[in-house]
């Protein structure tokens, strides 16, 4: 088998605000494919993908959950494919859907057939349970003849009997092993079109497994935690999982397989993934400190407001909410739009520049006028001068109140002077930041007290 082609590779598709940068990652898998219009592999950007809950012929349904996902972000999804009636219904479905569609197939190749004749643009199979090579091969041969790509793969439920032995003493080399026979089953039937996927309920095994696998082939891999379960503790896997993966340049499409009936909510948590490893954009980006003790304002009903809202907005802008202004703005200055509160009165700020001091239940409304401004303008224009002038010294007051707090940013501000002052760089206090010292409306949801208490905090709710 080929061995991995290593090259640099960008994921984004950055919008003209977005501040996540964009970094190179090493290419996992050299070919490609196109599942109907999306490619996969060979530096294409990580494809997300889902698979419906609904029964495939319960065409409303199954077409009703097919739409959601494609508005949630999904690039492709999956229907599963167990029945007769399910490949009448696959013809509409591939017809009408407005995102491709692979048909997933288990134990009937007949059904892989018939699936590809009804205008599937992918097919799932797992050649170890559909009949022997044979029946691989005729599949195959459709596919070729209709330009059909595939997926194939294992997962740790479903391995060859003549690797549970291995899989005893050694899981992870026993799915790679597992893979490898597949790959080299479609190298003798002459077919290259496809992509592979090995997957574990263990995190670990998946990890090592996927590693290992793309040091052997270079066919594109489809990545996934297999049954990771609820949506929390499945989120949670799949997160550390793929993002280790992902991470090392590993995967070139992703499914978060949760136990939930809502698909597009695996959409999503596939997308907060990427968008945290800065290899896709969509949409905004919201950043909160944890709060602590020196909160004095409602600052979770103000997250959880502010998250709702932003959902609506298509701009790859990052939105920064801080709950107190000790350590001013500089741990969100990047932010493209944030907040920093205290018990009356907040800051809008932009970029680390502040543009209004307004008060704190008006954060949220001005907050999104800002936002708004830019979406009309597409640039970032501080309309009232006077306004932010009285935001950055309101700041400074309350930033030169606690210079003696010794924040993580400013013993890092710290450390940096002194090493600039060691080689005579710039005055100490100033690199510290502590030269800026010395110059519920409607529709608006609330948190109650078992959401988020307030009991030992700072402020109520009343």
């Amino acid at each position: 088998m080929s061995p991995v082609n290593a090259a640099g590779r960008v994921h984004t598709s950055a919008g003209s605000l977005g501040t996540g940068a964009s970094y190179p990652h090493s290419m996992a898998s050299a070919r490609q494919i196109h599942v109907g219009g999306v490619p996969i592999g060979g530096g294409a950007p990580v494809a997300v993908q889902t698979m419906t809950k609904t029964e495939t012929a319960n065409l409303p349904a199954t077409m009703d959950q097919i739409r959601k996902v494609a508005e949630a972000g999904a690039d492709i999804v999956r229907v599963a494919v167990p029945r007769e009636k399910d490949v009448d219904a696959l013809r509409t479905i591939v017809r009408e859907s407005p995102i491709p569609i692979i048909a997933d197939i288990h134990f009937n190749h007949t059904l892989a057939l018939k699936s590809i004749e009804a205008g599937a643009h992918c097919i799932r199979l797992n050649p170890g349970n559909i009949g022997g090579p044979e029946k691989v091969g005729e599949v195959v041969d459709l596919a070729r003849a209709k330009g059909t790509p595939m997926r194939i793969g294992v997962n740790s439920g479903s391995l060859p009997k003549h690797l549970h032995a291995l899989e005893r003493e050694n899981p992870v080399e026993a799915l790679v092993r597992a893979a490898e026979e597949f790959v080299e089953l479609m190298h003798r039937l002459d077919f290259q079109d496809f992509k592979v996927s090995i997957k574990s309920t263990s995190v670990p095994n998946t990890i090592a497994s996927n590693r290992l696998l793309a040091q052997r082939i270079d066919h594109p891999l489809h990545l996934g935690i297999t049954e990771a379960g609820t949506k929390w503790s499945g989120s949670l896997k799949s997160a550390v999982g793929l993002g280790a993966l992902l991470a090392d340049g590993i995967g070139d499409t992703v499914r978060i397989s949760l136990s939930t009936f809502h698909a597009e909510e695996e959409v999503k948590v596939a997308w907060e993934i990427l968008k945290a490893l800065k290899l896709r954009e969509r949409g905004p980006v919201l950043i909160a400190c944890p709060t602590c003790g020196r909160l004095q304002f409602d600052m979770d009903t103000v997250v959880s407001e502010i998250e709702e809202r932003l959902r609506a907005y298509d701009d790859p802008i990052e939105v920064a909410v801080l709950g107190c202004a000790v350590n001013g703005i500089g741990e969100a200055s990047h932010a493209d739009f944030g907040i920093t509160g205290a018990k009356d009165e907040g800051l809008i700020f932009s970029r680390g520049k502040a543009l209004r001091k307004v008060r704190t239940e008006e954060l949220v409304e001005v907050l999104f006028e800002e936002i708004d401004k830019y979406a009309t303008r597409r640039e970032i224009v501080v309309d009232d001068a006077a306004s932010a002038a009285a935001g950055a010294e309101w700041l400074a007051e309350i930033e030169a109140e606690n210079a003696g707090e010794m924040t993580p940013e400013r013993m890092a501000a710290l450390e940096k002077a002194k090493a600039q002052e060691s080689g005579g760089g710039e005055d100490v206090l100033a690199a510290a930041g502590v030269e800026g010292a010395d110059e519920e409306a409607d529709g608006r949801r609330g948190l109650d007290e078992d959401a988020s208490p307030t009991a030992g905090r700072r402020f109520t709710r009343a």
